[in-house]
């Protein structure tokens, strides 16, 4: 019983094993083309002719591996095509992205000149040039101010000294008509007393 059970193990042993190397080792239906040629290598047979080293290859052998390799060279240049399809896509959408980047700097821009400019008189101007400018219009208002209120204050200082002299000059305007009318009543007097004189004689 013994001997059954160790043999029953041994062989599964060995089935496992030979499983392993089986589904390891590469043949011609697994395995990338360099394994595959190194597997027809391993397989074929050598002999020497006139001292020259031949390779024998079985034809099913050869056959199986001239179809995998087309089969390898069909799949690469199917996945070179559609490396090359992505690659195009990939560039145009670079492409439409840097112009979409190109819009959005544009427009960027553009809102911080809006942000930066203000409407004057239908033109868009700075706002430092805006400031400068209100600046400007506020200093020629305050010199203006200025020039009409020492204008303003010498037209008063003259009106007054008109108004002064005119009342100095009605005064003795006044004064003279008083003295004139006291000459002519004066001299009226006289008259009449030369009058009465005259008739009394």
């Amino acid at each position: 019983m013994r001997r059954i059970v160790v043999c029953l193990a041994l062989f599964s042993y060995i089935g496992i094993v030979s499983a392993q190397e089986e589904t390891e080792m590469p043949d011609l239906t697994n395995g990338n083309i360099d394994e595959q040629f190194q597997y027809l290598l391993k397989e074929s047979g050598n002999y020497n002719a006139r001292g020259i080293r031949y390779e024998v290859v079985k034809i099913n052998d050869l056959t199986k591996f001239n179809t995998n390799l087309k089969d390898t060279i069909n799949s690469s240049k199917k996945t070179i095509v559609e490396l090359r399809n992505t690659i195009a896509e990939n560039t145009d959408e670079i492409a439409a992205l840097k112009s979409q980047l190109g819009e959005t700097t544009e427009n960027l821009t553009k809102v911080t000149e809006d942000k930066d400019s203000v409407s004057f008189f239908g033109s868009s101007v700075s706002k430092k040039a805006y400031k400068g400018i209100v600046w400007g219009i506020i200093v020629v208002l305050l010199f203006l101010l200025a020039v009409f209120i020492y204008k303003f204050r010498n037209s008063n200082q003259l009106t007054q000294h008109a108004k002064s002299a005119l009342a100095s000059l009605e005064e003795e305007f006044e004064q003279h008509r008083r003295r004139a009318l006291e000459r002519e009543q004066k001299i009226s007097r006289k008259l009449q007393d030369e009058i009465n004189k005259s008739r009394g004689k």
